[in-house]
């Protein structure tokens, strides 16, 4: 789960990270009165999920209302890369002597956390990822030790950051460090964070995506369910309680279990085609699941074909089976289904889907089989 960076700028401050002060507001006459109780000048700045609001005009100083007006009014309502914009974020402005850039998230080859620390921060964080690597400091946390102050010094030091910023640097990484791991945190980011010329370290931005597995140990996080971006087919999925995240693609992708999932998708990238989505139906899929699986993927125009693969376990392939069938039996279903079943009761299983099967459903027996005919089928 994403949040916008007013709401990951709240969750900062909750863990003693200094953050500008501001207000979330969604019309022109609100940005300007919230701009008059922060104090002037402000930064009247786009709240969308997505990169690039500088590049694209969502984020505009003020030196007043009328400016404030002004800027609010051409924000409101703006496309930046598909995503509309309904609410400001209008912050005190900050004076900046340097940038930095600050993330934690999850090395899941090292099995550890990953901070990253740079003393090259702001909009272009990825051109110096990309031609700099070595400006960007690298520490691996194990969870059972944390992080210690003496490793967070040593971390600030190799990022070369100005003296002058290292104790509000280190104050702020551990509090960002204990934000990630107690808040329940995928990802928490800073960029960038600033020294300000009085010598002050600040977090000028915040992007935060919560782990959604820990939601249950958060019921404050149902704040948060109102201001979700989701396109129509996630919102469809989750109304299905379905684990669904769309793509680009022209093959849609059903299976149990997120490994076999992301391997289904490897195989369909590997033979030529593109996965239109990622959708785990989980270890005991149901027939009704996997029929509300189906038609979550066929809501989908781009899709051309889909492709099932199910290994059984706790899951009954025959119980898949028939949820195809009572998928095929309720849905106008657009596109071509192929299907592989192996593991439990997958004889049973196959023995369904042969009696069915047509131009519209296609069993295939193994994984790079399914894989091939449901690309080929995409492509015509």
């Amino acid at each position: 789960m994403d949040l916008f960076e007013y709401q990951g700028k709240q969750l900062f401050a909750r863990y003693g990270i200094p953050v500008s002060a501001g207000e979330a507001v969604q019309s022109v006459d609100d940005a300007v009165a919230a701009a008059d109780r922060v104090g002037y000048p402000v930064v009247v700045k786009a709240q969308v999920q997505v990169g690039g609001r500088g590049k694209a005009g969502g984020i505009k100083l003020a030196a007043n209302a009328d400016e404030t007006r002004t800027h609010a009014a051409n924000i409101l309502g703006m496309d930046i890369k598909g995503h509309l914009v309904n609410v400001l974020w209008v912050e005190r402005a900050s004076d900046i002597a340097e940038e930095y850039y600050a993330p934690f998230t999850l090395d899941r080859a090292a099995k550890k956390h990953l901070g990253m620390l740079s003393a090259q921060g702001g909009v272009d964080i990825e051109g110096v990822a990309a031609e700099n690597p070595e400006a960007i400091a690298r520490i691996h946390v194990d969870p059972v030790d944390g992080l210690p102050e003496q490793a967070c010094r040593a971390w600030v030091a190799a990022a070369n950051l100005n003296p002058d910023a290292t104790e509000g640097a280190v104050e702020i990484l551990t509090n960002l460090y204990r934000a990630y791991v107690d808040g329940d945190c995928d990802l928490v980011e800073i960029n960038p964070l600033i020294l300000t010329p009085e010598g002050k370290v600040h977090a000028l931005d915040a992007k935060v995506t919560l782990d959604e597995n820990a939601e249950f140990r958060h019921p404050e996080w149902s704040e948060y369910d109102a201001t979700v971006t989701l396109d129509e087919r996630e919102r469809f999925a989750r109304e299905k309680g379905l684990n669904y995240i769309g793509l680009d693609g022209t093959v849609g992708i059903i299976g149990n279990g997120a490994g076999l999932v992301m391997s289904t998708l490897d195989v369909v990238n590997q033979v030529g085609g593109s996965a239109a989505n990622f959708l785990d139906v989980g270890g005991g899929a149901s027939a009704d699941l996997l029929a509300g699986a189906v038609e979550v993927v066929n809501s989908d125009p781009n899709v051309k074909a889909i492709l099932v693969n199910i290994f059984g376990g706790i899951t009954k392939c025959d119980e898949v089976a028939n949820g195809i069938v009572e998928a095929l039996g309720r849905v106008e279903v657009r596109s071509p289904i192929v299907i592989r079943l192996d593991g439990t009761n997958a004889d049973d299983g196959r023995a369904i889907i042969k009696a069915h099967e047509s131009d519209s459903l296609i069993s295939q027996p193994t994984m790079l089989d399914a894989a091939r005919k449901v690309v080929e089928l995409a492509s015509l």
